[in-house]
């Protein structure tokens, strides 16, 4: 029997320094503080936080428990989600990163929230779904990965995350490209890709945005990854892990928008896509 990834873990650990960086957008005063801040999970869109509408598009897509990683010192979203403006769908709790040390060292930082979520299939291992906090995904790409049989991840079509989301051609090329054998298996997750890179060149483009589903044995991939050139402990490299032992990741391609909201200037596309819509998560 199938087992559905109810549970999902939100990265929101991140510092936010391109939100924190002026660009020229006009910001209301709401906005301001929170670019300021760096928090963008918590971002006024069209009335509410875009963490309102991400938890509303987790619910409509089978989630029903979700771990936020955050810091330590993190006040304002445990305020909100854990007394304030209690989800009704979805059952929150709270994991601590100590370190902004990177992606891996995050998702290894809710590993025994999510042990005690589950779901668990028959040989108790946990199932989840993984995702960022500064992305607002598609509830049908959600369902997708809590409906699907194993590991896996969503391939968005770069061209429509252009064409029907709000990111730019030129920063959808710095993102992770998606190589595939076979049909639908994860081969790789290329990062920042050189422009003379054979899949930057490919008629059709797969990229990541950070959809993830995993099983609990990605943690000890986690604990195993080493710091990156960049000095993260990166959890492409956690992945790559799991491939190498022979662990199967079914890359689902998708031609849907995701919205992003990693800079000041993402506010108002953000916004007029959401105007007029009340999430209930």
């Amino acid at each position: 029997m199938r087992l559905r990834a109810t549970t999902a873990v939100i990265l929101a650990r991140g510092l936010g320094t391109r939100m924190r960086a002026e660009d020229g957008a006009a910001l209301t005063q709401a906005q301001r503080a929170a670019a300021v801040a760096g928090a963008k999970g918590l971002m006024p869109v069209a009335g509410y936080p875009l963490l309102d509408h991400l938890l509303h598009a987790l619910a409509d897509g089978g989630v029903t428990d979700v771990v936020f990683v955050v810091a330590p010192s993190e006040t304002a979203l445990r305020d909100r989600y854990g007394r304030a403006q209690v989800p009704r769908r979805i059952q929150v709790r709270f994991a601590e990163q100590v370190e902004a040390h990177g992606t891996a060292d995050a998702l290894l930082a809710a590993r025994h929230a999510v042990a005690a979520c589950g779901p668990h299939d028959e040989a108790g291992v946990a199932h989840f779904l993984l995702l960022n906090a500064d992305n607002l995904y598609p509830a049908e790409s959600v369902r997708a990965l809590v409906d699907l049989d194993g590991p896996g991840l969503i391939a968005f079509e770069a061209e429509a995350l252009s064409s029907a989301g709000n990111i730019e051609p030129e920063r959808v090329r710095a993102f992770a490209l998606v190589k595939l054998s076979g049909v639908d298996d994860l081969s790789d997750i290329i990062e920042k890709p050189l422009a003379d890179h054979p899949l930057l060149l490919a008629p059709e483009r797969w990229v990541s945005m950070n959809l993830w589903r995993f099983d609990s044995g990605i943690f000890n991939d986690c604990a195993r990854v080493r710091r990156s050139v960049r000095g993260e402990l990166e959890l492409t490299d956690a992945v790559r892990g799991a491939i190498s032992r022979g662990v199967r990741f079914r890359a689902l391609r998708q031609r849907l928008p995701v919205l992003d909201l990693s800079r000041r200037g993402d506010v108002a596309t953000v916004e007029a896509r959401m105007r007029g819509r009340v999430p209930a998560p």
